[in-house]
Formats: C-alpha cells, structure tokens, sequence
C-alpha cells in the first residue's frame, strides 16, 4: 500500500512539473515568438506602461506645524497606447493628491503631486502610501513618503 501512496505522489509531482512544458525541439522557436510579441524583454509593449523616476519620498524631521510638505513624482508612459489614471486612493486624510485627468500619450511625461499636512496627525514617524490605479491591466502603483514629524513644544524643549 505504501509503495501504491509513494508512486501516485512520484507520478503526480513529475505531473505537475511537466504542466505547460513546450517541447524541446519547439522551445527555441517558441521563446524567440514569445519575445518578438513582448517587445524583447519579456513585458508586453501592446498598451500604456508607466514608470516613474522614483516611488519614495523621506522628508526626514519636520515641524509638526511648520506648514505642508510638497513632493512631486515625476513619471513617463514608456508604452505605446494613451495611459489614463483611472482613481488614486491614500491611505491618510492628511494626505492631497493632484494629477491631470488628461491621458498621457506615448512617449509623453506627467506629474502627480504629493502633499503632506502634518498638522493633521499627532507626532512622531509617519509613513503613508499611495496607490494609483490606471488603464494597466492589474497594475496598482505604489507611491510612499515619510518622515519624522516633531511637535513644536518638543522641538523647543530639546533646544533649551
């Protein structure tokens, strides 16, 4: 009975390996396909791509109430259709997000701009993420910023 067990597993994990497998005579051509209709570095190009410079910002130690801290993330459509930024969610109230509602073209840059009110949370770290949904099938963005927001009256007390 035991050996019945141990073949069935054997069999079934040579299975599951072998799933989807192209044979090896085909391989060749079929990854030289795959990468002529992915445009070579295996992410498809059909469709809009965003990329950003950069998806953080730490704005290190700032007054708690010292004013609004403004980032701008900077971002290119590398794809080859208009890129249309469908919703953005923050996880804080203390944060506002500004973009263009317009669709960025091919080729084309934008900016989504970040600010940050400290005055609105209690001190200390803080970080905070921002998702961007767009026309990318299945692809939220991510964008986060921190720092170390210090209350006025400790700041003083830690300068006397």
């Amino acid at each position: 009975m035991r050996r019945l067990i141990c073949c069935m597993i054997m069999l079934s994990a040579v299975a599951v390996s072998a799933y989807g497998r192209v044979p090896s005579d085909v391989d060749g051509a079929a990854v030289e396909w795959r990468r002529a209709s992915q445009g070579g570095d295996g992410r498809e190009k059909n469709g809009p791509r965003m990329t950003f410079e950069r998806t953080s910002h730490d704005f290190g130690d700032v007054a708690r109430h010292g004013g609004d801290l403004i980032k701008e993330f900077r971002f290119v459509n590398d794809g080859n259709a208009p890129l249309v930024i469908k919703k953005i969610t923050k996880s804080c109230s203390c944060l506002t997000v500004t973009y263009s509602r317009k669709p960025v073209l091919p080729g084309e840059a934008a900016v989504i701009k970040i600010k940050y009110e400290p005055h609105k949370i209690e001190a200390g770290i803080f970080h905070r993420v921002i998702q961007i949904y767009t026309n990318v099938s299945d692809d939220v963005r991510l964008i986060t910023i921190q720092g170390n927001s210090i209350d006025d009256k400790t700041s003083r007390k830690r300068r006397q």
